[in-house]
């Protein structure tokens, strides 16, 4: 069997819930429903909101456009497979479910990645914001957190696709780049080398710069007045609770897909193999929408007509 016979894979982390499958459904379409409102609420409160105009906002409004893209490579396939009785996807459909999943989750570090620039930028070096966060700046930053995993990821999955393969049976509840490359009947290394060098590009940089970032950041916070460890606290605590509960779907993931050689099916491993993919697309916008009073002001203003009225420090 090559790759132009398989023209479809099969999910074998599915296991047959009974009557709990219309619950599961249900469930699962009530959490895409809040993923969907509160992003794009969050989307539309930035665009139209002028105060909002800034490098900041337009980072998260970057976040959570990454949010919903995030969320429709899962939820609508997962609705589909909860009610299916044959687990089963056409490989061309896997492939695009691969394509969109892996660039959600690079997009979301390298945007983590520059909004930590843009926090360590406002902080340690306040007088000099303007110049460095210029209109241009931040829209070749934007440009760049979309455009590097679109390249990388496009050749990370045509190679996975050229690959003959000897079987059809992914042991997940979605499709999984590696677990596609396990299914090889040719040798993989390069496949591997790539991968690794992927992971590298998209992972590991970005956290060495939010690292980096953070740490800049605290050092001025120790050395700092109380007014500037107010304002990092106030505009910093959401990012890096996102970073952290992000950071820990994404390793535990990876270390899953590449050491896991258990079934797919346990309940903990399913919840979370689905934990970054779900928890993340809703937990951003509630914890900036909670915690940032400008957006609840702007929400406020948009939502009640009323005018917002608690300022914010800025950058």
């Amino acid at each position: 069997m090559n790759s132009s016979q398989v023209l479809f894979f099969t999910l074998g982390a599915y296991a047959d819930p009974g009557p709990l499958r219309f619950l599961f459904f249900l469930l699962v379409l009530v959490l895409l429903l809040l993923i969907v409102f509160c992003n794009l609420l969050l989307i539309v409160v930035i665009c139209v909101s002028r105060s909002l105009h800034e490098p900041m906002f337009l980072f998260l409004c970057s976040l959570f456009v990454n949010e919903l893209l995030g969320s429709s490579g899962l939820f609508p396939f997962l609705l589909l497979q909860i009610l299916a009785d044959v687990h089963r996807v056409s490989a061309p459909l896997c492939f695009l479910q691969v394509f969109v999943l892996y660039l959600y989750g690079s997009v979301e570090f390298f945007v983590l990645a520059v909004m930590s620039y843009d926090r360590y930028v406002a902080i340690c070096r306040p007088l000099q914001y303007h110049r460095l966060m210029t209109p241009q700046k931040v829209a070749v930053l934007l440009a760049l957190t979309w455009a590097l995993p679109f390249l990388t990821i496009s050749v990370l999955v045509g190679m996975s696709a050229a690959l003959p393969l000897c079987g059809n049976v992914i042991d997940r509840i979605y499709c999984g780049n590696y677990a596609i490359v396990k299914l090889s009947c040719s040798d993989t290394r390069l496949n591997n080398i790539y991968g690794l060098a992927y992971t590298v590009l998209s992972v590991l940089l970005p956290s060495l710069s939010i690292l980096y970032s953070y740490a800049r950041i605290l050092q001025v916070c120790c050395s700092g007045s109380r007014q500037t460890r107010q304002k990092a606290l106030s505009t910093c605590t959401p990012h890096l609770a996102s970073i952290l509960n992000f950071s820990f779907g994404c390793c535990f993931q990876i270390l899953q897909s590449r050491f896991d050689r258990q079934r797919g099916s346990d309940p903990l491993q399913v919840f979370m193999s689905l934990y970054f993919l779900t928890c993340q697309p809703l937990f951003t916008p509630l914890l900036y929408g909670l915690k940032m009073t400008r957006i609840q002001d702007a929400c406020q203003q948009l939502l009640c007509g009323g005018r917002a009225a608690r300022p914010e420090l800025r950058a």
